[in-house]
Formats: C-alpha cells, structure tokens, sequence
C-alpha cells in the first residue's frame, strides 16, 4: 500500500455512492461510503482491490494494515472480526466467544462487541458485515451489498 497520506475515494456503481478512505505512512485510518466524497484523490491501489471485491473477486483484504485508535477491549474485538473468513459469518454471541475475555452472556461484554462494530473506522476493510446481528460503522445498505457479495 502507498505510504502516501491522503483522502481517496472512488465511485463505485454497485454501491450506488463512493467508498473514502483515509491513509497515513502505509496505514488505513477510515474507511466511509459517502454520497458525495471529500476533496480526494482516486488512485490508490486499495481502491482497485475494492473495486474488484464489489464485482465478484475474492479479497479478504487481511494484509491491509489499519491503524486503530479505539479502546484496548474494541480493538479485541475488531481484530476477532478480521479473522471472520470470506462469505462465512456469524453472530455477536459467537464474536464475544471469539475475543479473549469477553462472555457473550454478560450484558457489558455484548456492549462491548456491539459498541465495537457501531465504532468501525474501516468497514469492510474489518468486515463488520460478516456479524450477522450486530450493527455496522456502513449505512444499512451497503452493509446488505457488502453480505450479498460474499453470498451471506
């Protein structure tokens, strides 16, 4: 990835609106779907690979580095999300199973898990969309894009 800092963005057709990222020294920093972008720059290579993912290629996008800067028990769980494989997903009970010391049957853990997918700084990227009934940091109708891409 480019160590370029920047804002880029790239129409994308099937999402009907643009996918906007934000990078910094070869990191992600956010990932948004706006109707109408910010002063931006549209090539980056991670454009490409999304286009791609939205028209059918396979891409779990795993190496991409994503700096985040959420607290240490949200960080747990977005780390746990990546590791979600492509077209398969599951539940928050199942993602609070997933993050080291979070029970999904204690009511401040299942907030966690769902305070850390409403938080996502870099939805798809972190396939919040694979968390079948946990919010998502993208608009409810990309989200339902994102899962019909990957057949879910």
């Amino acid at each position: 990835m480019s160590e370029e800092a920047g804002i880029y963005a790239r129409h994308a057709d099937y999402l009907d609106r643009y996918v906007q990222l934000g990078a910094a020294q070869g990191r992600v920093i956010s990932v948004s779907f706006p109707e109408s972008p910010d002063d931006h720059d549209e090539a980056h290579d991670l454009l490409d690979r999304i286009e791609a993912y939205l028209q059918g290629t396979e891409d779990d996008f795993a190496d991409v580095t994503v700096a985040l800067t959420v607290p240490t028990d949200q960080r747990a769980v977005l780390e746990r999300v990546r590791e979600i494989p492509y077209g398969e997903d599951v539940d928050t009970a199942q993602l609070a199973r997933m993050a080291p010391e979070l029970d999904p049957e204690d009511d401040a853990d299942v907030r966690t898990v769902r305070e850390a997918l409403a938080n996502n700084p870099a939805p798809l990227v972190i396939p919040d969309h694979r968390v079948r009934d946990g919010p998502s940091a993208a608009p409810a109708a990309v989200e339902q894009k994102l899962r019909a891409v990957e057949g879910l």
